[in-house]
């Protein structure tokens, strides 16, 4: 949809776009899910959030954007689990009415394995969240998307998917860069369809993933690490999700992975 230039400036009014899309944000009930979803819906979106564990968190992320006169949906799903992400997307369509906008945010690190420490079951859940969930979540929003002629889908990937990881993070790193490496191949299959793919990879961030597995001396070091000299918070990256959830902003992306990491990578 082409975006409407404004007459003070003659550029797009790029987020008005945005109200009344259909959207379906995993991960979205804490950290940065909750802050995009939560940003989405001001900027006039209707927003399905999954959680798994998190019904509290989510019913206030839900409550939030309500307030704001927007529908807004709670959906439980372990997308570990064989045949969750495809449900969960068949779900948000009925309950939203259909679908306009996918972002797969949802994975965790689950913990921090040495290598010769990892299980087969440990490893295979890894990769089912972080990895397979949002191909098979992608595969559902797809056909939704060629159906209607038009859809975005914004992967999250990680800091870790180009630099190996921190310490006890292999697999979710390699898990990470097949996410980085998928949203590439899906965005050149389906460019000719009015379909953009991409995806943001946040660094440091602070987040309920890191609360629960890093330890504070940890952070410390990461932070010293950063040039701009600070751990980014959930609100650093969501501009990057809305620039890509605009085609009148990134209407010519596809296929890229925006980072966002306070300089300590520069691709």
């Amino acid at each position: 949809m082409q975006a409407t230039p404004t007459e003070s400036t003659g550029w797009p009014r790029a987020f008005d776009e945005l109200a009344g899309r259909r959207v379906l944000v995993t991960g979205g009930s804490t950290g940065i899910g909750a802050a995009v979803a939560m940003a989405l819906a001001g900027c006039g979106a209707d927003v399905a959030i999954q959680y798994n564990a998190s019904a509290e968190e989510a019913e206030r992320v839900c409550a939030h954007m309500r307030a704001l006169g927007r529908r807004a949906i709670a959906l439980q799903a372990d997308l570990a689990e064989p045949g969750a992400a495809a449900r969960l997307v068949s779900e948000a369509v009925a309950q939203l009415g259909g679908l306009d906008i996918l972002v797969n945010n949802a994975g965790s690190i689950l913990g921090r394995l040495p290598t010769a420490a990892i299980t087969e079951d440990f490893y295979g859940r890894i990769i089912d969240l972080n990895l397979n969930a949002v191909f098979f979540a992608c595969q559902a929003a797809l056909a939704v998307f060629v159906a209607q002629g038009g859809g975005v889908i914004i992967n999250t990937t990680s800091l870790a998917a180009r630099m190996g990881g921190g310490p006890g993070t292999v697999t979710y790193a390699a898990a990470k860069g097949g996410v980085s490496t998928l949203t590439r191949g899906l965005a050149r299959e389906f460019a000719g369809r009015g379909i953009r793919i991409n995806a943001v990879a946040p660094g440091f961030i602070r987040t309920p993933l890191h609360e629960r597995h890093t330890e504070p001396q940890m952070m410390a070091a990461f932070e010293q690490s950063i040039p701009m000299g600070r751990l980014g918070v959930a609100d650093d990256c969501v501009g990057a999700y809305l620039f890509l959830a605009c085609n009148g902003l990134s209407g010519y992306v596809t296929g890229q992975v925006i980072e966002v990491n306070g300089g300590l990578l520069m691709p």
